[in-house]
């Protein structure tokens, strides 16, 4: 290929194996090394925004020897052939070079056949300013029995995203400050206010202060929870479509978890306030991942109420 420089055996630091033997390395172990390699200069770029002379030179050479091996599809050798000519050009400052360097990062890992994660992922959004976020008072959510940590996290940003005042949380749905949810929400379960409930608040008074059954809770008849001074809706099948469906200025969405939906008594207490909110879908599944119907309602509830 021949697009860079020799110079390239002056190695910046230990993480920069001599090319020599890197190529004496089995395959899927080169591979590994060579991802690392990446991967690291991803996330140097990232803190500095800026991608070293040497360190361009040097993984422009990484590349030249990659793409010698004949075990690569042929997409995998062009993504390597343009990544040289990238590094090439890196080195005499002309290329924003992030996308190159994580394109070949990811292409390495698939080509090892480690399952990719969320925490091979490299974050760029630092911390989040708290003083800058602005949320639609009175919108909030409700996470019954969400199980998965990844959907807790993305269902997080989402609400975030779309400007939510609180989140609640069923006593068993998943904790956001799992490893794995909090990867996934990028700095929003530190940002959003959240509360778990100690007990199922979906009970008998939930769906009487709905009907007008205020006046019993302030008698001390009921106890107060704090759902009572809001409407409901669901987000579940067999409800109004999208388009159609009259969002409130201040309410509590429910959502249910990724296998049996919202629960019979979140759905009575739904159905005694604003109903059910239906995303129509033509494909043969027919159904979405729980936190990709979540921020379809989000958004459209956040329009709702900022137009």
């Amino acid at each position: 290929m021949g697009n860079c420089s020799t110079a390239a055996a002056s190695l910046l630091n230990s993480n920069m194996i001599p090319l020599h033997k890197l190529k004496e390395l089995p395959r899927t172990l080169r591979l590994r090394k060579a991802a690392s390699l990446f991967g690291e200069a991803e996330r140097r770029f990232v803190i500095t925004q800026k991608l070293e002379r040497e360190k361009a030179e040097y993984l422009c050479r990484v590349t030249e020897l990659l793409v010698k091996d004949e075990s690569f599809s042929s997409a995998a050798i062009a993504a390597l052939e343009t990544a040289s000519l990238d590094l090439a050009a890196a080195e005499a400052g002309e290329k924003d070079i992030r996308r190159t360097l994580n394109t070949v990062y990811h292409l390495l890992l698939a080509e090892t056949g480690r399952p990719q994660s969320d925490w091979d992922f490299i974050e760029v959004s630092g911390a989040l300013d708290l003083s800058k976020r602005r949320s639609f008072e009175g919108m909030q959510v409700y996470f019954e029995d969400i199980r998965s940590p990844f959907n807790v996290g993305s269902m997080f940003r989402a609400a975030e995203s779309f400007a939510a005042e609180k989140i609640w949380l069923s006593p068993l749905c998943a904790d956001p400050r799992h490893k794995r949810a909090e990867r996934t929400a990028m700095g929003c379960v530190d940002v959003l206010p959240w509360e778990r409930l100690l007990d199922d608040p979906f009970v008998s008074c939930i769906i009487d202060a709905q009907r007008g059954g205020d006046a019993r809770q302030k008698n001390g008849a009921l106890p107060v929870l704090p759902f009572a001074k809001y409407p409901l809706f669901a987000l579940e099948t067999g409800g109004t479509p999208l388009a159609d469906f009259s969002f409130p200025e201040t309410g509590i969405l429910i959502v249910g978890s990724e296998e049996l939906g919202v629960s019979p008594k979140a759905l009575a207490a739904a159905d005694a306030s604003l109903g059910r909110v239906t995303i129509p879908t033509w494909g043969v599944k027919g159904s979405l991942n729980v936190s990709v119907a979540f921020g379809i309602v989000m958004q459209a509830w956040a329009e709702k109420i900022a137009s």
